[in-house]
């Protein structure tokens, strides 16, 4: 769970988000959630050029059905153990900033696999230091980098996600290392 000070996406007094069906209970909101979010993955994705825009479309797919903020970037500060994302203030300048640098490597085309790898865990890495959402971040991630991967001709084989593996790297990216991230995206990027 992240922590986050005086926050008003939750319910007076709890830690459960505010969401579309009410649902007051952080157990069954899980449940929910995870339940809106797969049928929302397994439908296709919004169409777009890889953007910012592009990438908040992707959230609001995949989390419409859950929360009335999903694709909006957050309002509070946000902390995860002790990791602390991006000031909400600065959201947006680090988005552009992030996805300017993606256009600018043409979106992740025309390179070998491991350069790919190594590009891929970058974005995605800072991406996730940015934690643009409330909530969600992760699987807005994860499906993003699914329709970059296949415009670069580089097909994510999601079957081959090992949570536990992947967060780890993530959290390692986070402090600055992100040689087991790397490692991740090449064993995503095998058929």
């Amino acid at each position: 769970m992240y922590d986050a000070i005086a926050d008003p996406y939750c319910y007076a007094g709890t830690k459960v988000l505010k969401n579309i069906p009410g649902i007051r209970d952080q157990a069954a909101l899980d449940e929910y959630e995870a339940a809106m979010t797969a049928q929302r993955a397994d439908e296709p994705l919004p169409a777009g050029h890889v953007s910012v825009s592009h990438f908040r479309a992707v959230h609001h797919h995949l989390f419409q059905d859950v929360y009335t903020w999903a694709g909006r970037y957050r309002t509070v500060r946000l902390s995860k153990g002790a990791s602390t994302f991006c000031y909400p203030e600065h959201i947006q300048r680090e988005m552009r900033t992030l996805f300017r640098a993606l256009r600018r490597k043409q979106c992740l085309k025309g390179l070998s696999r491991e350069a790919f790898a190594a590009e891929a865990a970058s974005f995605l890495s800072t991406l996730n230091a940015i934690h643009a959402f409330r909530e969600g971040n992760g699987r807005a991630q994860t499906m993003f980098l699914v329709l970059v991967a296949d415009r670069a001709g580089h097909p994510l084989n999601l079957d081959k996600l090992e949570p536990e593996a992947f967060l780890a790297a993530m959290v390692d990216s986070f402090g600055g290392d992100g040689r087991r991230l790397v490692q991740q995206m090449l064993l995503l990027t095998t058929r």
